[in-house]
């Protein structure tokens, strides 16, 4: 179904793919598909009844451009087919070829009819129809990943779903906002557990068949326990299965006499045979699982799913341990009993799939989905490697060298340590070098990848972060450990041994030409030991090598991007001796920042050709339109080749096109040389020269970093231009973004003044302390057993946020595990929290020129910096309520029970006191410390991997958004569906790309009032966020944020507000209280409340985010005033004139002072004043008529009688034009007279304004 959605692209992007016109515009903007693109039906018919009383015959529709493996998997995910899983499809007598495409098949139309023929099983298929049937029925039991830790891929949506409908409107608008942030936030429900279909499904002791019998067609023995009690012995036949006479001491494997003679080709239908309650059950679990959202069961195959950091209780009902005999044999039944079923050749697949053709629109399709299921593959198979090489469970090649110069092959993957083993790195700082350059290298991989050069190969790379290790994984270059020749170099381009020796086959010229031109890397002359010249395309540190496959590979993408010369000489100028000095010289530019600067030199480029030609017309056509001329600068900054959007009229475009014809772009180059400053000695006075201007052009990059680069970040976060990080991820990947280094966070802190600023600058301190602590811990992990880890973590936790509760904590590790690794360096059990805050302030000072107050570690936010730092390590903690503050001897009593048996039940500390090695029965009985190590549940890998994103996908997102923009909505539409379509082929519903994707459609949806098909996709955008970015990802927060506007939008404000709840709880959790953009999710929910026409509710809301926007911004600023109006509209639908008044008057001060009394929101805060004033004389003189006798309908019960309607225009309009201007409500005084005397309200504004300002793309307040 991918060939619409691409056709679509290429022609919203007016590009003819090789005649391939699948789609076209025509005069009117309509499109025409081809008859051949079109979807239809066929129908499949089963060669059995099902049981549930449904047709053989189903119904199916296809796209002609499907594979038939992909229709065989849309088959057996239908109920009525669960089945079939060894199957061929034949139409018409002939047999169908797995691998073509529907429209390849002679007389495959609409209406055609597709039978489903059963295969004889091979044990290969015999062995999947196993484990597929297994998962099915629910006999899997739960699986010990060794990679992704204790509950990958939560998420909690179901049941936030759930508990908003389970809630009545009282309950749904009270929230504790002075509650303390719960640890129970981010931890699953617990859920009653699903109905059991068979007691299990187990492989047979009498495994595998003899030989005689393998020649009779016997492929497996199983062991089926049913409900009922009894026990089948069941052979699996290449025509089948069946109960077969065998028992657990006797083998006789033919099949049972009569009555007992089942038998069938499935194994789920010779369940239902022997276990009478079977059928039942298996429906029951079938509903049971349908009750979930789809999206947050689905198994995850194309992104490592996210591992919460805190988990709850191993006694805990979710993280249930129960017995399954054939978990161990999974490994078998996936890969054979040679496990040759999973041993791939890595850099043939990868390699031949770079190759694969891309002409047109089907190819880029197929070739980009498999490039990205291979990442995915490869990834998950490093990170398995890395944690295997970590824990030193596999042979090193070299074992006679040092530990960090050992390297490894495993799964035909190339293991070595990120650590500077061999010497190459001492010079630019040795470990910490090494372990920067092999992230900046997967960081260069992955723009090779996503840059895509014909003829140039790159080996995939992942690095892995794991107990203070870092592990890079290679697929293995043919040729890489090859003897070379005497005086044959060992690489083919760049340098050899250090810089000494440098190599320019010209056979990389070529491709490194494009390489370079992409990455804005000027060719340049480098000089080898003896002072000859070479010139490069590329830095002398990346390699090329020609592989033994003929294939050009580039290696050491580490420095794509010059040094950053001006942070090195102010490191070298400085004096305090090593203490002091920054770890290593890799300090290297961003490419955005190189991107950025090209942009920016493009336009100042184009704007002076304008004027030149401009001026050259002016001779002859004095009033040439100024306004197209003025369009063009802004459209070139994001076009490279000065093309212009297709936004103009034509005759608009006649005369940009007189201007373009005469801007040559091939005049413009913007290029800056990566080995200026890398100690590259130039021989003539002429080289010299370039060399000078080459390091200017460095030196000017770096000022524009400093001098431009951050303090517009800073100012862009002040004005609200940028959202507010939530915490250290967000925050980096918004300075990253704008081509800022992490190392400039105390240049960022030194420019926060002001209460906004002041909230960034602890967050950015924040980050250099949890930082700094991972390369603190990292320190004593590196070496440590792996058993004594979790002693070393809590302890250094202890240190760095329990010392509040106890001072003086002591390493808790187990003498008995201690006893066996005897040469274990246990530095950190002499660890204190004086001795680990000076290591901290230490590491702040070397890698962020920061100088830590001397009282940091009393202004820290305990849990948050918990939550940083466990993110960074990739810990998994048991959740409890942490005693960060306190007297340590009034150990509250369920921590004791945590601590002590890792809530184990009474019955089993017998068992435990009996096993001596075991850590937790050397545990105190009190044990008076915030962490212990039983809370250390486990470490997850921290993956970077070099996986390019797809570029189809995003082309025909662009092409929908810029359709809509210019008015097609129509066939705007049609591509942001091609482009959801395509996001789900390429990269499997369950990635983090496409839960943007996801949000990014739901908010174009919701702008175009499809409201419905918005709260869809914000709701698949919210469960695929959470499983796998994580469920307390900022990303995820600001989804809840968006999918309650869009619930509400709809209609359902009530479960807005249970999704709007549950973000602010995620908020105390990662961020803490008051978070400047809460202030407008507050003003929100208080706007949603008024729709329920909870006004006493809605004003509680106001009340609380004018108390935090005075906090955060000010009590004098622009924003409280817009606060304070809309609060006293609210006071005065909650029928309390006298506080409105007051309201109203403070914020109209504020107006005056700060705008003046001639500015429009001035004179509107006035108009109501008077109109407040005048009501609140009114509502006097009725109180006093009322007390006289003469009761009559006051103010006070107006506002029961405002339509529904009238209430979200109150406070909404107040919202809208807060987020624009800051702007009161503008109404005319006859509306204000209705709304004050109980009237209705008008419609239009609220028609306008019903919906709360969204959070993604806009400002917060």
């Amino acid at each position: 179904m991918a060939a619409p959605s691409a056709s679509a692209a290429a022609a919203a992007e007016a590009v003819p793919v090789d005649n391939q016109s699948v789609a076209e515009l025509n005069d009117d903007g309509a499109e025409d598909v081809d008859v051949a693109e079109a979807l239809f039906q066929l129908t499949i018919i089963l060669p059995h009844e099902p049981s549930n009383q449904e047709s053989s015959r189903i119904p199916i529709v296809v796209s002609p451009q499907e594979q038939i493996h992909e229709l065989r998997q849309s088959v057996i995910e239908l109920p009525s087919a669960f089945e079939y899983s060894c199957f061929h499809f034949e139409h018409e007598g002939e047999r169908i070829n797995d691998f073509v495409q529907i429209s390849d098949v002679k007389g495959l139309g609409p209406e055609a009819e597709i039978r489903l023929v059963e295969d004889p099983y091979t044990e290969k298929e015999a062995r999947i129809h196993l484990i597929r049937i297994r998962d099915l029925v629910g006999a899997a039991g739960d699986r010990t990943d060794t990679l992704h830790g204790v509950l990958p891929g939560a998420s909690l949506f179901d049941s936030l779903t759930a508990e908003a409908k389970a809630v009545d409107n009282v309950q749904a608008s009270t929230y504790d906002f002075d509650a303390p942030a719960k640890t129970t936030t981010l931890l699953p429900k617990e859920e009653e557990p699903a109905p059991k279909t068979v007691k299990s499904i187990s492989l047979s002791p009498w495994n595998p068949p003899p030989y005689h019998l393998r020649q009779k067609g016997h492929l497996l023995y199983l062991i089926v326990t049913t409900n009922e009690g009894e026990q089948y012995q069941i052979t699996s036949h290449v025509g089948g299965f069946y109960v077969n006479r065998s028992s657990n001491s006797k083998f006789d494997p033919t099949p049972r006499a009569a009555p007992k003679a089942y038998s069938a080709h499935s194994l789920l239908t010779l369940l239902g045979q022997v276990s009478p309650s079977f059928s039942e059950s298996f429906v029951q679990l079938m509903q049971f699982n349908n009750r979930r959202e789809p999206l947050a069961t689905f198994q995850m195959t194309n992104a490592i799913p996210a591992a919460p950091w805190l988990v709850p209780s191993q006694s805990s009902p979710l993280c249930a341990h129960s017995a399954d005999i054939t978990r161990t044999q999974e490994g078998y039944l996936i890969a054979g009993v040679d496990n040759t079923d999973t041993l791939r050749d890595w850099n043939e697949e990868f390699q031949a799939a770079r190759e694969l053709p891309k002409e047109t629109v089907q190819d880029r399709v197929f070739r980009e989905r498999f490039i990205s299921k291979l990442f995915a593959d490869y990834s998950d198979a490093a990170a398995r490697g890395a944690i295997l090489v970590a824990r030193g469970e596999v042979t090193p090649l070299n074992p006679t060298e040092g530990r960090d110069a050992q390297i490894f092959v495993y799964n035909n993957v190339f293991f070595s340590f990120g650590a500077d083993g061999v010497g190459t790195f001492t010079s630019e700082g040795g470990d910490d070098a090494a372990r920067v350059a092999t992230g900046k290298d997967v960081n260069g991989v992955r723009i090779v990848n996503q840059l895509d050069i014909d003829g140039l190969y790159s080996p995939a790379t992942v690095v892995v972060d794991y107990l203070g290790k870092r592990i890079v994984g290679q697929t293995v270059v043919p040729g890489i450990f090859k003897q070379r020749e005497p005086g044959e170099n060992s690489i083919d381009y760049g340098a050899v041994e250090g810089k000494e020796v440098v190599a320019a086959d010209e056979r990389f010229a070529a491709p490194f030409e494009k390489l370079s031109q992409a990455l804005r890397v000027k060719k340049h002359p480098v000089w080898d030991k003896d002072g000859k010249r070479f010139d490069l395309e590329a830095s002398v540190e990346t390699k090329g090598l020609m592989g033994t496959d003929g294939r050009k590979y580039v290696l050491d993408l580490y420095r794509i991007t010059p040094l950053d010369v001006l942070w090195l000489e102010e490191n070298a100028a400085k004096t305090g001796g090593e203490e002091t000095e920054y770890p290593h010289r890799m300090t290297v530019l961003r490419p955005e920042l190189v991107e950025t600067i090209r942009t920016l030199k493009w336009s100042e480029w184009v704007n002076a050709e304008i004027t030149r030609i401009k001026g050259r017309q002016s001779k002859d056509k004095p009033e040439k339109g100024e306004s197209d001329e003025s369009k063009k600068p802004d459209e070139s900054k994001e076009d490279d080749e000065s093309k212009e959007d297709d936004e103009s009229k034509e005759d608009d475009e006649s005369k940009e096109d007189e201007i373009e014809e005469r801007i040559d772009g091939s005049n413009f180059s913007f290029s800056l040389n990566p080995d200026a400053f890398s100690g590259q000695v130039a021989q003539t006075d002429e080289e010299k020269k370039e060399l000078a201007a080459d390091e200017e052009d460095v030196r000017n990059a770096c000022k524009h970093l400093r001098d431009v680069a951050i303090p517009d970040f800073v100012k862009d976060i002040n004005t609200s231009d940028l959202p507010f990080p939530m915490d250290g991820a967000s925050l980096a990947k918004m300075m990253h973004k704008r081509g800022i280094n992490m190392r400039y966070l105390g240049q960022i802190v030194s420019r926060c003044e002001g209460p906004r600023l002041l909230r960034l600058r602890d967050l950015c301190l924040q980050e250099v302390v949890s930082r700094a602590f991972k390369h603190v811990a990292g320190k004593y992990l590196r070496y440590l057993p792996v058993p004594l880890t979790s002693a070393c973590i809590a302890h250094l936790l202890n240190c760095l946020l329990g010392s509040a509760f106890n001072s003086k904590p002591v390493a808790d590790i187990d003498e008995s595990l201690q006893s066996l690794y005897p040469e274990a360096d246990l530095a950190f059990a002499e660890v204190t929290p004086e001795s680990l805050r000076k290591e901290i302030e230490d590491q702040a000072l070397r890698r962020f020129k920061i100088t830590l107050d001397a009282d940091w570690h009393a202004g820290i936010k305990h849990l948050q910096l918990l939550r940083e730092v466990s993110l960074k390590l990739g810990l998994q903690l048991q959740a409890k309520d942490f005693q960060f503050e306190g007297d340590s001897t009034q150990m509250p009593e369920k921590p004791k029970e945590q601590t002590n048996g890792n809530g184990e039940k009474n019955k089993k500390k017998k068992k435990k006191a009996k096993d001596d090695a075991s850590p937790s029965s050397a545990a105190p009985a009190p044990t008076p410390f915030t962490f212990c190590a039983n809370d250390v549940i486990n470490v997850v890998p921290i993956i970077k991997d070099s996986a390019p994103k797809s570029t189809i996908s995003e082309e025909a997102l662009e092409g929908g958004r810029h359709s809509i923009i210019q008015g097609n909505r129509k066939i705007g539409q049609e591509l942001l569906l091609e482009s959801l379509t395509l996001h789900e082929q390429i990269y499997g519903i369950l990635h983090s790309e496409v839960a943007r994707a996801y949000s990014t459609l739901a908010q174009i949806y919701f702008q175009l009032d499809e409201k419905e098909a918005a709260c869809d996709l914000a709701r698949k955008a919210v469960i695929v966020s959470e499983r796998t970015i994580g469920i307390d990802s900022a990303e995820t927060l600001l989804y809840y944020l968006n999918l309650g506007l869009y619930v509400h939008g709809s209609g359902d404000s009530k479960t807005a507000l249970t999704y709007v709840k549950h973000a602010l709880d995620l908020w105390k959790v990662i961020y803490g209280a008051d978070h400047p953009d809460s202030i407008t999710t507050l003003n929100n929910a208080a706007v949603m409340l008024q729709h329920m026409q909870a006004y006493h509710e809605s004003r509680i809301w106001f009340e609380e985010a004018l108390t935090v926007c005075e906090r955060v911004i000010g009590v004098q600023s622009l924003q409280a005033a817009s606060l304070l109006f809309q609060l006293a509209q609210a006071l005065a639908l909650d029928g309390e004139p006298k506080p409105a008044l007051s309201k109203m008057r403070e914020s109209y001060s504020i107006f005056l002072q700060e705008l003046g009394a001639e500015n429009q929101n001035t004179k509107e805060a006035g108009t109501w004043l008077n109109q407040l004033t005048q009501n609140a004389v009114a509502h006097a003189k009725r109180d006093k008529d009322a007390q006289a006798g003469r009761i009559r309908a006051g103010l006070r019960y107006a506002p029961r009688h405002i339509a529904g309607s009238a209430s979200p225009a109150t406070a909404s309009a107040a919202l809208s034009s807060k987020a624009k201007s800051d702007k009161p409500d503008a109404r005319t005084i006859d509306d204000l007279v209705k709304f004050i005397e109980g009237g209705s309200a008008q419609s239009k504004p609220t028609k306008k304004r019903t919906n709360p300002k969204s959070r993604v793309g806009g400002k917060p307040s």
